[in-house]
């Protein structure tokens, strides 16, 4: 008989009650599913996903409350479950927003059971999407979204993989006064750390959560971005970046969220709002080649949870604002994050933490940090080409997960040209994330804009 396996400790800091997350990632199709479950089911079972030991155990505890996963045979029948009917009564909805709002509700209301491998696959025929409902123990995002993808095929060469992976990181030069930078950066952003998990809180604010707010019921909306906008913005700032970009519009659509929602109480000028953002520690920036998470000895490329946390900060500024301006300051801020070891930092200490002190007292700082800053934000790589799934072309790929103490967790994933973002909100703080998604939105048009009338080289 197989020996039960020890939870890694990022695996044992997912399945605390105050850090309990589920990913969901919504595909749809172009066309609707003409679903042959047993096909569907035959598919699955022939899967990579079954070939992860992780996704065929149980996870259990022993007496002394540490987690393990204890090998299980997986039935199929119970993970993969299909829905005909609408999820909505009214003919009016569309799929989009049924789709949104019934992942809203899975959130923060519906963890898996605990007598089965923990992920699901919700199939809902009637507008053409699958929910894949995938625990975080199992693994981080890079590792679950590059898992889902190797189950797909290019649409123009169905006996091809999705070309994965993002161009190589730029290889970092050093000097003298480079490390010195690096030092001091982390060792100041590592002590914003320390006080983000004691006591330093942002200010309150329209978009503001809070402990217990990961509770409360929940809303969906979702921001489209054209790549090929953000490249223009992107040129219109010198050696600036996709993220340094997206930060840019974060800042801005915050700025005029925050204008509509409070026009006669405006924040003062400059005011900050901490996001939490997660960052891969892979070599690999990017989607990996399944085959080597799965087969790699090395700890730094391997299946799992390999990411690090970094606390990144935007800034209230009014409405007449140059929106470009957004974007450099955001430039300015990561290019500072770069030099240092934050996210590596954070990665250790977490380890360390769970290892030495335990999962519950890590979970605790962890909570305690999302407490005390405004939003969560990841970025996700997708296929450049369009892919299909089960012989469907798919038409898009969402990810969200399972509420925090924030009041708005953000997840993009690009596809086929276009950057979708899953704006998640408490729905007694931010009642219409649809407007906010509209801010972001509209921040990035103000952007193209201004630098295309301007033809700006900064």
């Amino acid at each position: 008989m197989e020996r039960d396996q020890p939870l890694t400790p990022a695996g044992r800091l997912f399945v605390q009650p105050q850090m309990d997350q589920i990913i969901n990632v919504a595909i749809a199709v172009d066309s609707p599913f003409a679903v042959d479950v047993a096909a569907v089911k035959a598919e699955v079972r022939s899967s990579v996903m079954l070939k992860l030991p992780r996704f065929c155990s149980l996870m259990v505890r022993d007496s002394c409350g540490r987690e393990y996963w204890r090998r299980t045979e997986v039935d199929v029948d119970r993970h993969v479950i299909v829905r005909h009917h609408p999820l909505s009564d009214d003919p009016l909805t569309s799929d989009e927003d049924a789709v949104n709002d019934f992942i809203a509700d899975l959130a923060v209301s519906s963890p898996l059971p605990a007598d089965k491998p923990l992920w699901e696959i919700h199939i809902l025929v009637a507008h053409a999407t699958a929910v894949f409902r995938l625990h975080h123990a199992l693994g981080d995002g890079i590792s679950l979204m590059s898992m889902l993808l190797s189950c797909c095929r290019k649409a123009d060469d169905p006996a091809q993989l999705p070309t994965i992976g993002a161009p190589a990181a730029p290889t970092r030069g050093w000097s003298a006064w480079a490390l010195v930078k690096l030092v001091w950066y982390t060792l100041v952003y590592a002590l914003e750390f320390t006080l983000r998990a004691l006591w330093l809180r942002d200010r309150t604010t329209a978009v503001s959560g809070g402990a217990g707010v990961e509770l409360w019921p929940r809303k969906l909306a979702t921001a489209r971005f054209q790549l090929d906008d953000m490249k223009i913005v992107k040129r219109a700032v010198n050696e600036s970046t996709i993220n340094d970009v997206l930060f840019g519009i974060i800042s801005c659509g915050l700025s005029r969220y925050l204008d509509i929602k409070s026009p006669k109480a405006l924040p003062p000028e400059g005011l900050r709002m901490t996001g939490v953002a997660m960052v891969n520690l892979r070599p690999q920036p990017g989607l990996q080649d399944i085959s080597k998470l799965m087969s790699s000895s090395n700890s730094s490329t391997s299946w799992g949870n390999k990411f690090g946390m970094i606390l990144l900060p935007v800034y209230y500024h009014k409405g007449d604002s140059n929106p470009i301006e957004f974007v450099k300051r955001s430039k300015s801020m990561i290019d500072k994050k770069k030099l240092s070891l934050e996210a590596l930092f954070s990665y250790k200490v977490g380890h360390l933490v769970t290892s030495f002190v335990g999962a519950k007292f890590a979970a605790i700082l962890s909570y305690r940090i999302l407490s005390n800053t405004s939003f969560t934000i990841s970025n996700i790589v997708g296929p450049r080409e369009k892919i299909t799934i089960v012989g469907h072309t798919v038409k898009h790929i969402r990810v969200t997960s399972s509420s925090l103490p924030h009041a708005v967790t953000m997840h993009m994933v690009s596809y086929g040209g276009v950057a979708e973002m899953q704006i998640l909100t408490a729905k007694e703080i931010i009642p219409d994330p649809k407007i906010l998604a509209k801010c972001f939105e509209d921040a990035l048009l103000e952007m193209k804009e201004v630098a295309l009338g301007s033809n700006i080289i900064s």
